[in-house]
C-alpha cells in the first residue's frame, strides 16, 4: 500500500515513461493493459531517480495522486509499480522524504497506520521499532529484531545506530507483516528498506541548511557526475550541531547538546548495458548528552517527580551517548540471456562503536547510573538471479551473514556505593537459500509459491552482572569481558513456506492474498541481571500469517485506494521482561514467553479534491491477545490466568492519519505547496507486566514550502509536533530500593517536543 509519492511522468516529460538514474535518456513506458503482467517500468533498482540529488522538487498536487513510483519489495531487479506489488508496503520516494522536512527514519513513525519506528530513548540511535504489534522493548544488542533495517541491500544485524538519516535518499520503503522469503531472518513484523542515490552521468549537485528550535542546524551537500564515459561519482556530506532541546531542572542547562558528521562517497562502473557495479561507502560519528530522563506516575497509579504529559526532568547526570561506524556496500548487476534475467551480487560489511552513559534513576540523586559500551562488525554477501521462462518469473538466491557482537554494561547503584559490571559476546554465522516462482497463469491470474531454507548458529560467552570488586569479575566498560560464567553454542534452522495469488481487474485495479511464514532467530542474553536465570538460549520464534488485500485507481486517477486485512498466529514468541529488582534495579529476562494471535487491517486513501487540492488519510487497527503463556510475564511468581490476560506489548489498537497538500500558484514568482497533517496513536502497554505504557499521542505537523519557477530553489517554514504532544522511548519500572520515589517511579526517555524550523533547497 501506498498513498506517498513522488514527482509524476508529466512532471518528468510530454509522455508517458520514465529517465533512467543519470536524469538523462528518457524511455518509453511499456504500453499497460488489464493482464497480469505488473507495471515495471524502471531500470534495475539501484537506477531510480536521484532523490535530494537530481529529482524534480517536492511533488505538489496533482502529482501526489497520479505517480508510479518503483518499489525493490519483490527484488526484481527491473522495479515493481507498488500498486502492483501483493504486499502491504508504504514507499516514500526521495522527493517526498524532502518535502515532508523529516530528518530521520523516526519522523515518519506517525505517517503510516501500524507502525512504530521509534528510538527507544536509553542511548541515542538505538531502534525501538514495532509493526502491526510485533516489536523490541529494550537496548539489549544480543536480541534480534522483528522489523529488519535493510541499507542499500545490507541487513543491520542489531537495532543500534538503526534510526538512519533521512537525507541523500532515493526511497524508504516500509512493509508490513512477514517477509521471510526473500529477506530472510528477523522480519518476522516486517522490513524498512532504505536506498541511498546512486551516481549520475550527468553532472548534479545539491545543498540544503536548515535551523530548528532549540538552535539545531543542519547542513548537507551531494555533487554527483561523470568521471569518463563508463565511470561516475558522488560525494555526499553532512553535518548536524544541536545545542540541545529540553532543560534539565537540576541546573537549568541546557539538555540534548550534540553532533553527528557524516561522509559517503560511491563510485558506478558502468561500461555497457548489461553490466554495473556500483561502491558505496559510508563513515559516521555522533556525539550526545544522555537520555532525558524522566520520572513519572507508573502503571500502578504511583507518582514519580513529575506527571506524564509535561516536558519537565531533573537529573544530576547529564550522561553521552557517542557512535562511530564504517560501511561498505557493494552491488553488481550482470543481465544474462538465460531467462533474460539479471545476476545481484550485494556485498555488505559494517563495523559499529557505541559507548553510553545514562542517568537511568531519573532523578537529582545518584540512585542509579550506567554506562555500557557495545561493538559490532558484520559481513554479508547475498547473491540472486532475477529472470523469466515463458509465463513464470523466476528469483532465487544464497544468503550469508556473520557477526562479531561484544556488549559490557556497568550499573552504579546508590550513590556509586554499589558498582555491577556484565557483558559478553555472541559470534553469529547464518546462511539462507530461497526462491520464487510467479507463474501468470493467464491475462489476470498470477500464482506465486517460494520457499526459504535457513540455518544459523551462535556462539556465547555471557558474564553475569555481579560487583566489579570480586575476584573473578573482568570487565571493563571500554575493553570488553575476558570473564564469562556462562559459555555455551546453539544452532537452529527453518523452512519458511510461502503461496499467493493476485488477480488483475484491469490496469487499475488488483487484489492479493497469501500465506507465509517467519521466523525470528534464538540467541542468548547479554544483559544477565540474575544469576537465578541462565542467559539463554532462547528458541526462535515464528509467525504464520494469513494476509490478503486491495490496490485500486479510481475516479479517472484522481483517487487511490490500498486496502489488506491480517491474521498473524505467533509461535515461541521472544519477550524482554522487565521487572523492577531491589537487587539491581532492573532484572531483564529474554525469554520464549507465549504463543499469540495478532490480526487486523489497515486502509489507506489518496483522493485529489480539486486542481490544487488533495487528501491523505489512512486507518489501522490491530487487536491481540495471548493463546497459552510459558512464562511469568506478570512478575508475580506464578503463571496463570494473571498473564493470560495481560495485554500485548507494543500493540495500539488504533492508528489513523489524514492530511491535505494544497498548493498555490503565485504567477510569475512560484508555487506555495502547503501540507497539513494529523495523526493519532491509541494507547498501548510498554512493558509485559502492563505497568509500563505509552499513553495516546496526537501529532500534528505543518509545512509550507516555496518553489520557485527556476525548479532550483525552495524555502520552507515546518512545524513537528505542534500541539507539543509528550512521548518517550520507553516506560520502565523502576524498584522501591531506589529511595525517594513510591515504587521507584519510572525510567521514561522524553523525545522532543514541538520544533519549528527553516529550510533552504539548493539544486543545478
Amino acid at each position: 500500500m501506498a498513498f506517498i509519492t513522488g514527482a509524476p511522468r508529466a512532471a518528468r516529460e510530454d509522455r508517458p515513461g520514465y529517465r533512467d538514474d543519470s536524469g538523462g535518456k528518457f524511455h518509453d513506458a511499456p504500453e499497460v493493459t488489464h493482464n497480469a503482467v505488473p507495471r515495471r517500468l524502471g531500470g534495475r533498482s539501484g537506477r531510480g531517480d536521484l532523490a535530494g540529488l537530481a529529482q524534480d522538487p517536492a511533488p505538489t498536487t496533482g502529482e501526489v495522486v497520479r505517480d508510479v513510483i518503483l518499489v525493490t519489495a519483490t527484488k526484481r531487479p527491473e522495479g515493481v509499480d507498488v500498486q502492483d506489488a501483493p504486499v502491504a508496503v508504504t514507499a516514500y520516494s526521495g522527493e517526498l522524504i524532502d518535502a515532508l522536512n523529516v530528518r530521520d527514519l523516526e519522523d515518519l513513525s506517525y505517517y503510516a497506520p501500524n507502525i512504530q519506528l521509534e528510538d527507544i530513548g536509553t542511548s541515542e540511535g538505538i531502534a525501538n521499532f514495532s509493526i502491526r504489534g510485533l516489536g523490541v522493548n529494550s537496548s539489549i544488542p544480543s536480541i534480534d529484531p522483528t522489523v529488519g533495517v535493510f541499507l542499500d541491500g545490507m541487513y543491520l544485524g542489531i537495532n543500534s545506530g538503526v534510526i538512519l538519516d533521512t537525507w541523500d535518499l532515493e526511497a524508504v520503503e516500509v512493509l508490513r507483516g512477514p517477509q521471510g522469503i526473500l529477506f530472510g531472518r528477523n522480519v518476522t513484523g516486517g522490513a524498512v528498506l532504505v536506498r541511498t542515490t546512486t551516481p549520475t552521468d550527468e553532472f548534479r549537485w545539491s545543498a540544503r541548511a536548515a535551523v530548528e528550535s532549540g538552535l539545531n542546524t543542519f547542513l548537507s551537500g551531494v555533487v554527483s557526475g561523470p568521471l569518463s564515459e563508463t565511470f561516475s561519482a558522488k560525494l555526499a556530506l553532512y553535518g548536524n550541531w544541536d545545542e540541545g532541546y529540553h532543560e534539565n531542572l537540576f541546573d537549568g542547562s541546557e539538555h540534548g547538546e550534540g553532533h553527528t558528521y557524516l561522509v559517503r562517497p560511491a563510485f558506478a562502473f558502468r561500461p555497457n548495458d548489461s553490466f554495473e557495479t556500483i561502491l558505496r561507502l559510508e563513515y559516521g560519528e555522533g556525539e550526545t548528552d544522555g537520555p532525558a530522563s524522566q520520572n513519572h506516575v507508573n502503571g500502578l497509579g504511583i507518582g514519580g517527580l513529575f506527571p506524564r504529559d509535561s516536558h519537565r526532568f531533573s537529573i544530576d547526570e547529564t550522561g553521552f551517548a557517542t557512535s562511530e561506524w564504517f560501511n561498505v556496500i557493494n552491488e553488481t548487476n550482470l543481465d544474462v540471456a538465460f531467462g533474460n534475467g539479471t545476476i545481484t551480487n550485494i556485498f555488505g560489511w559494517r563495523d559499529y562503536q557505541g559507548e553510553s552513559l545514562g542517568d537511568i534513576d531519573a532523578t537529582p540523586s545518584f540512585l542509579f547510573h550506567a554506562p555500557a559500551s557495545v561493538d559490532q562488525e558484520q559481513w554479508s554477501n547475498e547473491l540472486r538471479y532475477a529472470g523469466t521462462f515463458g509465463s513464470v518469473d523466476v528469483t532465487a538466491g544464497l544468503f550469508y551473514f556473520e557477526q562479531e557482537l561484544g556488549y559490557v554494561e556497568q550499573r552504579l547503584l546508590l550513590f556509586g556505593l554499589l558498582n555491577l559490571i556484565g557483558g559478553g559476546s555472541v559470534d553469529t554465522e547464518s546462511f539462507g537459500a530461497f526462491t520464487q516462482f510467479d507463474w501468470n497463469v493467464n491475462e489476470n491470474l498470477i500464482v506465486s509459491v517460494g520457499g526459504r531454507y535457513s540455518e544459523e548458529s551462535k556462539d556465547a560467552r555471557v558474564q553475569t552482572l555481579l560487583p566489579a570488586a570480586l575476584p573473578f569479575v573482568d570487565c571493563e566498560v571500554t575493553v570488553g569481558c575476558s570473564s564469562a560464567d556462562f559459555v555455551d553454542s546453539d544452532e537452529w534452522d527453518s523452512f519458511s513456506p510461502k503461496i499467493g495469488v493476485q488477480y488483475f481487474f484491469d490496469e487499475n485495479t488488483n487484489i492479493y492474498g497469501f500465506w507465509t511464514q517467519g521466523f525470528r532467530s534464538g540467541g542468548y542474553n547479554l544483559r544477565n541481571t540474575n544469576p537465578a536465570f541462565t542467559p539463554g538460549p532462547f528458541d526462535q520464534e515464528q509467525v504464520d500469517s494469513f494476509e490478503a488485500g486491495l490496490k485500486t485507481d479510481f475516479a479517472d486517477g484522481l483517487g487511490r485506494l490500498n486496502l489488506a486485512v491480517f491474521h498473524n498466529d505467533i509461535s515461541d514468541m521472544q519477550r524482554e521482561v522487565n521487572l523492577a529488582s531491589s537487587a539491581t534495579a532492573v532484572v531483564q529476562i529474554i525469554r520464549n514467553t507465549a504463543d499469540a494471535t495478532i490480526q487486523g487491517f489497515e486502509g489507506e486513501l489518496t483522493f485529489q479534491l480539486a486542481d490544487n487540492l488533495v487528501f491523505l488519510g489512512s486507518l489501522g487497527y490491530v487487536d491481540g491477545d495471548y493463546d497459552s503463556v510459558l512464562f511469568d510475564i506478570s512478575g508475580d511468581g506464578v503463571v496463570d490466568e494473571t498473564d493470560l490476560n495481560l495485554d500485548i506489548p507494543r500493540l495500539a489498537p488504533w492508528t489513523y492519519n489524514l492530511g491535505l497538500v494544497h498548493d498555490l500558484r503565485l504567477e510569475d514568482w512560484g508555487t506555495l505547496v502547503s501540507r497539513v497533517n494529523y495523526s493519532y496513536r491509541d494507547e498501548a502497554a510498554y512493558t509485559d507486566n502492563n505497568l509500563g505504557f505509552f499513553d495516546e499521542a496526537n501529532i500534528l505537523d505543518v509545512v509550507f514550502t516555496f518553489q520557485m519557477n527556476d525548479g532550483r530553489t525552495e524555502f520552507s517554514i515546518y512545524g513537528r509536533n505542534v500541539l507539543d504532544e509528550v512521548t518517550y522511548g520507553n516506560d520502565t519500572q523502576l524498584p522501591a530500593t531506589l529511595g525517594p520515589v513510591p515504587l521507584g517511579g519510572t525510567f521514561s526517555p522524553l523525545d522532543k517536543g514541538k520544533i519549528w524550523g527553516v529550510e533552504l533547497r539548493l539544486r543545478n
